[in-house]
């Protein structure tokens, strides 16, 4: 079977997180499997994975034909990672991994609804059980709350004639399909100089608030630190700026700074091994970016950052 995603980062989060032989290690977003495979090959180790959307089963099946016992699966979103990994062998890991956004197998089917490129169903949400999903936020919403979602989450300049244009059409017919959603935003955006299509901030926004991606990653990044041993690494890759300031505030909270020394504290008795110590140093101080090979070959990648963090000490 063909891969229709590729793993951004691929290299760089297997060497950061340091694979070892007899390793169990956790990748909360398997998509096509890219992450779990590499780890998998890279060593005589555990993944334990997870997705929220049951259409990548047949990507999960192949690795279970690969690697048999040494990889398991669980439909769940990583927000409820305690209750997930109580139907895992394992519990405790060595490394974690969160590849956040959408796949490309998502993009690329045009009956998902996250393509503003392919004619489809207003959908966008990745697990298809859920209630809500991009029409009924679109066709919904009150317009203030439609700017909010699409400033915020898109970082989209226009978002006040974006929303506005959107409240006009859906009072004439509910707007339904992909295709008239991206020509009504485009025609709201009007004259732009972006190198992007002019609906791209606004379906990226859309698909953060359907599927309520901010809140999950909080709620995931940080149960998972819980579960990293001494040793461990998490790695995490976004596409989005307010993904990367949600992961570095978390990183950098785990981080004890280093009070500063007033003149007379050199005439303090209390022993250095008194003084509280970090469980966690940062691995990448800055956050790695695709090089440009990796671009070239895969565009979606350019938004890319990795943050990687590693729990030194109980």
């Amino acid at each position: 079977m063909k891969n229709p995603h590729i793993s951004v980062l691929l290299n760089e989060v297997i060497e950061t997180l340091g694979i070892k032989k007899d390793g169990v290690y956790l990748d909360c977003t398997f998509g096509a499997g890219g992450y779990s495979n590499a780890i998998l090959e890279k060593e005589n180790c555990y993944v334990c994975a997870i997705d929220r959307d049951t259409k990548v089963m047949p990507y999960a099946e192949k690795l279970l034909q690969n690697f048999g016992e040494r990889f398991n699966i669980n439909f769940s979103e990583f927000a409820n990672l305690e209750e997930t990994i109580q139907y895992f062998p394992h519990q405790f890991f060595d490394g974690i991994v969160f590849d956040i956004g959408v796949s490309s197998m998502q993009i690329d089917s045009g009956f998902r609804g996250f393509s503003f490129a392919k004619n489809g169903p207003l959908d966008m949400r990745m697990d298809q059980s859920q209630d809500i999903d991009a029409a009924f936020i679109i066709n919904n919403y009150p317009e203030e709350e439609l700017i909010k979602i699409i400033r915020d989450f898109g970082g989209e300049k226009k978002a006040r004639s974006i929303a506005k244009a959107i409240i006009n059409s859906r009072e004439q017919e509910p707007i339904s399909t992909t295709l008239r959603l991206a020509s009504i935003i485009k025609k709201a955006v009007g004259n732009h100089s972006d190198t992007i299509h002019p609906a791209t901030r606004t379906f990226q926004a859309l698909r953060i608030a359907v599927n309520d991606e901010l809140e999950q990653l909080k709620v995931g990044l940080r149960a998972s630190i819980e579960l990293l041993k001494v040793g461990g690494a998490i790695a995490v890759v976004t596409f989005h700026s307010g993904e990367d300031e949600i992961v570095k505030e978390i990183f950098n909270s785990l981080l004890i700074k280093p009070s500063k020394r007033n003149k007379y504290s050199h005439f303090s008795k209390q022993p250095i091994s008194d003084y509280k110590q970090s469980k966690f140093e940062l691995v990448t101080k800055k956050p790695i970016t695709p090089s440009e090979q990796e671009v070239l070959e895969n565009i979606r990648s350019r938004s890319a950052k990795l943050r990687v963090i590693r729990r030194i000490r109980e």
